[in-house]
C-alpha cells in the first residue's frame, strides 16, 4: 500500500503486543487465502474485494485501507484489497474488470484488530500460468524469503533491502525503490523505510520488538520506471511488462525473525 511521508519515530513492541499483531496477521492471511480461492477467469475484482469484505466482517475487523487517502490530493481508496493485474505493480483498485485466462493477479490485504494492524500479499497466475509468470514470482518469492532472513538482531535496514535487491537483479528484474516495505503497529505505515534496494550495514539498527512488512515488488522487463494512472493509485510498469508483488509483516525477535501473517 501506499507509503507517505513518516514521521521517524520506532516503536519497539513487547512479546505480547507481537501475539496481539499476530492475531491481525491471521486474519490478512485469510482474507489472501479466500482471495485466491475465488479468483477465476470471469470473476469480477468487485466480487473478489467483496469476498475480502467478508472475512474481515467474519473476524471482527477493519480494513486500513478501504478511504485511505495519504495525501489531500489522493482520492480516498474505494476497497479492502488492492488488486493488481499483469502490468499493474501496485495500488490497483477493485473495479469491475473481469479477469481472464492468463492473467497474473497480485493482491494486497490489511487487517485492523484490537487497535493492531496486519498487511501482507501475494501473487499468483489466474487459470493457466505463463512459464515466464512462474519465474517472475518465483524471484520475488526468493527476495522475500531473503529480505525475511536478514530481519536478525545486529543487521540494519540496509541489510534488508540490499538481500531484496540483489535477488532482484540476479533475476533480471526493475526495482524501484519509491515504494517499499515500512514499519507497521497501531497504523499501516510507519518508521522505519524499508526499500527493496540498498546498501548493507546501513540504515536503522534492527533491534528486538521492531516490526516491519518487507515487501519486494519486481518488473519483469527490467525497466525500474512505473507510471501512475489518473485514478491517483494504479501504479503500472512504464514498459508494460507483468509486475509481481508479495509482502509479509515480520518481526524482529531474540529467536530470530517471526513472520505475522502466515496462515493459522
Amino acid at each position: 500500500m501506499y507509503r507517505p511521508e513518516e514521521i521517524a519515530v520506532i516503536e519497539l513492541r513487547t512479546p505480547g503486543e507481537l501475539d496481539a499483531m499476530r492475531a491481525a496477521g491471521a486474519v490478512v492471511a485469510d482474507m489472501l487465502a479466500a482471495v485466491r480461492a475465488a479468483a477465476a477467469p470471469g470473476v469480477r475484482l468487485t466480487q473478489l474485494d467483496q469476498v475480502a469484505r467478508d472475512v474481515l466482517a467474519d473476524a471482527g475487523a477493519t480494513s486500513p485501507f478501504l478511504g485511505y487517502a495519504p495525501l489531500a490530493t489522493t482520492p480516498p481508496f474505494p476497497g479492502v484489497v488492492c488488486l493488481s493485474v499483469n502490468d499493474v505493480a501496485l495500488h490497483g483498485i477493485p473495479t469491475p474488470q473481469q479477469l481472464e485466462d492468463g492473467d497474473l493477479l497480485s493482491v494486497d490485504a490489511g487487517a485492523v484488530l484490537d487497535g493492531w494492524v496486519g498487511d501482507a500479499a501475494v501473487t499468483f497466475p489466474v487459470g493457466t500460468p505463463r512459464p515466464e509468470d512462474l519465474a517472475l514470482m518465483a524471484t520475488t518469492e526468493r527476495a522475500l524469503a531473503a529480505g525475511i532472513a536478514a530481519a536478525v538482531i545486529g543487521n540494519r535496514v540496509g541489510d534488508v533491502s540490499a538481500a531484496i535487491g540483489a535477488v532482484g537483479r540476479a533475476g533480471g528484474c526493475g526495482i524501484n525503490t519509491d515504494q517499499g516495505g515500512h514499519g507497521v503497529g497501531r497504523s499501516m505505515h510507519e518508521a522505519p523505510s524499508v526499500p527493496n534496494e540498498g546498501r548493507p550495514g546501513r540504515g536503522v539498527p534492527l533491534r528486538p520488538g521492531l516490526v516491519i512488512a518487507i515487501e519486494p515488488w519486481f518488473l519483469a522487463g527490467g525497466d525500474d520506471d512505473y507510471r501512475v494512472d489518473a485514478d491517483g493509485w494504479t501504479l503500472r510498469s512504464a514498459d508494460g511488462s507483468r509486475a509481481a508483488h508479495v509482502e509479509h509483516t515480520v518481526a524482529v525477535t531474540d529467536d530470530g525473525p517471526r513472520i505475522l501473517t502466515l496462515p493459522r
